[in-house]
């Protein structure tokens, strides 16, 4: 049905910057807001960015003039552009796509930000 599948993560330095991806397949409304999620160790998933299909967009307050999250076309590819990243970002990002209150998730990308 929807299948997410997150890339993009990695090592990298104090302001470094990386530029995460997700890939949906499946069926869904092109205009379906979509987001990311992260979740670092012993903490709970807190969202980081949320793109509407009209290409509206949040972010949390933490990422705010650092992140930006953009969306393709077609709708079927959303982009998180990550700068200057500090240490507080390492997490587990996930992609995400909510239908009718049901939560789809991909498998989930690692970001570790050294000193």
């Amino acid at each position: 049905q929807v299948q997410l599948a997150e890339s993009g993560g990695g090592l990298v330095q104090a302001g470094g910057s990386l530029r995460l991806k997700c890939t949906a397949s499946g069926t869904f409304f092109r205009m379906t807001p979509m987001g990311w999620y992260r979740q670092a160790p012993g903490k709970q998933r807190e969202l980081v960015a949320i793109i509407a299909g009209g290409g509206t967009t949040r972010y949390a307050d933490s990422v705010k003039g650092r992140f930006n999250i953009s969306r393709d076309k077609y709708g079927t590819l959303v982009y998180l552009q990550m700068d200057d990243l500090k240490p507080e970002d390492t997490a587990v990002y996930y992609c995400n796509l909510k239908i009718q209150a049901r939560d789809f998730w991909g498998q989930g990308t690692e970001v570790t930000v050294s000193d």
